[in-house]
């Protein structure tokens, strides 16, 4: 039996209780360098715990094609995680409230070009779903010196529709 998902469209108020959208919408804060430059400010809750610091990594991932087989859902539970595409191109992203230490049901956003999401601390989540080539990310994580992953492999699977 396969249980199936209908993609939303990615918006920081749907998005709000996993994480935070990063994009460049709205009114710049500020405009930087003599005028040239409008800076959207602090758009993530950057949480590295403790005894973590921040770390950037690139990561470089298969893109997938719809409708998608959901198998397995992860979270970080001592630091958050930001994706931020090194592209143009949309990418799925996969999350779910914690329901008693499993994941609960799961929720499909679609970003839009140019958009990166930032997951707050312990939120289960899809891996990397770039839906086109290049599957290219800057990711900032927490570097420290436990595991830091939790991993729920989903059995039947949720198949996520567009």
């Amino acid at each position: 039996m396969t249980r199936n998902i209908t993609i939303e469209p990615l918006s920081a108020s749907s998005f709000a209780p996993f994480g935070d959208v990063l994009d460049a919408s709205g009114t710049p804060d500020k405009m930087i360098n003599a005028g040239l430059c409008a800076r959207h400010h602090d758009r993530a809750n950057l949480d590295f715990g403790p005894d973590g610091r921040a770390g950037i990594s690139i990561f470089n991932a298969e893109p997938r094609a719809l409708p998608y087989s959901l198998t397995l859902m992860e979270r970080h539970p001592d630091g958050s995680q930001a994706f931020l595409p090194m592209s143009d191109a949309a990418f799925l992203v996969i999350v779910a409230a914690d329901d008693n230490g499993q994941p609960g049901t799961p929720r499909a956003f679609l970003t839009t070009p140019h958009q990166g999401i930032n997951l707050h601390r312990g939120i289960w989540h899809g891996v990397l779903t770039p839906l086109k080539s290049p599957g290219i990310f800057a990711v900032v994580d927490r570097i420290g010196g436990t595991a830091n992953l939790e991993e729920v492999h989903l059995d039947p699977p949720y198949l996520i529709n567009a």
